[in-house]
């Protein structure tokens, strides 16, 4: 495609791209008029695109939120925000490259920005973990909070990550008591919390920084408490169900909005973010700012009150 990656939905859609490309390249020549050819090759193509974009599987936006040049954190806060100071280190271990923070500023406001990072290529990606941070991020992450919070500063939180790490390192140094830990402390945190899944929202590693007073997802990125390939792997013992996995599991935008898990669902330009970063951008970054202003009407009794009544009520269950 225009971007040089094409899912294997959205082949009959890089053929057609690929001959309106070769027709326009072609020299102009008086006796051959090639306009009227690319002109209905544009309208199969526009109606291409409807067709395949607008009837997406669960599995196919799966595959779009993982959709490796898709917009990732560092890529919208360079699109939307300015005078952005990355802050390192859990002053315990290390500085996890997979969970980036800082404070920063979108539009007048300063707020602090945290957000998973991937990598671009193998080389990033294994700098980055892949975007799945070890215990270390996660306690960054609430140490940054904590200082955001001392200074009254609103709270931005971009996912997208698989998960957390689930290495054995991981594990020694306290990756579930991290995530708790974060879970229990942005709950009782006195400024605004805005949670906006970008991509991937994959379980424990997603929830970790995924506490706030408003949750956007956006259009096809999805939120889930595991992978479509890890659920087909439980149920079915066969990962090759991940289509059927992801149906089930209720996890793209539209689901979340409809089951009350999340507060709203950001559009996407058609095609995915990927097609048109600066339309994706510009989108995210009106219901970011909507939301926080909105957000900072409230004083910080109402915003406490507010996000444990807002987790509390998530869910079905029958008392015996």
């Amino acid at each position: 495609m225009a971007n040089g990656f094409a899912l294997d939905f959205e082949r009959p859609i890089l053929e057609l791209e690929q001959k309106i490309q070769e027709l326009k390249a072609l020299p102009a020549s008086k006796s051959i008029d090639l306009d009227n050819e690319i002109e209905q090759l544009e309208e199969k193509l526009a109606q291409a695109r409807r067709e395949v974009y607008e009837r997406l599987t669960p599995w196919q936006r799966v595959q779009l939120a993982r959709h490796p040049k898709r917009p990732y954190t560092l890529d919208y806060i360079a699109k939307f925000m300015t005078d952005f100071i990355e802050l390192h280190g859990d002053r315990v271990f290390a500085d996890d490259k997979a969970l980036i923070g800082g404070f920063a500023k979108l539009g007048e406001m300063k707020l602090l920005v945290l957000g998973h990072q991937k990598g671009r290529d193998t080389k990033e990606n294994l700098y980055r973990n892949f975007g799945s941070a070890h215990p270390e991020g996660y306690r960054k992450a609430i140490r940054l909070m904590q200082m955001a919070a001392k200074f009254h500063l609103p709270i931005l939180c971009l996912v997208d990550t698989p998960g957390a790490y689930p290495g054995i390192g991981a594990e020694e140094r306290g990756q579930a008591q991290a995530i708790a830990y974060n879970l229990r402390e942005m709950g009782r945190l006195s400024v605004p919390i805005v949670v906006a899944v970008i991509g991937e929202g994959g379980s424990g590693g997603a929830l970790g920084i995924g506490v706030g007073d408003r949750i956007l997802v956006m259009e096809n990125a999805y939120y889930s408490v595991i992978s479509p390939e890890g659920c087909a792997a439980i149920l079915w013992k066969n990962r090759a169900k991940a289509p059927e996995a992801a149906a089930c599991l209720k996890l793209t935008a539209k689901d979340l909005l409809e089951l009350k898990l999340i507060d709203e669902v950001v559009p996407e330009p058609l095609g995915g973010a990927h097609r048109d970063p600066d339309t994706a951008a510009e989108n995210l970054k009106s219901a970011l700012q909507r939301n926080l202003q909105e957000l900072k009407k409230l004083s910080p009794e109402e915003l406490i009150a507010g996000r444990h009544a807002k987790f509390r009520k998530m869910g079905l269950f029958t008392e015996v």
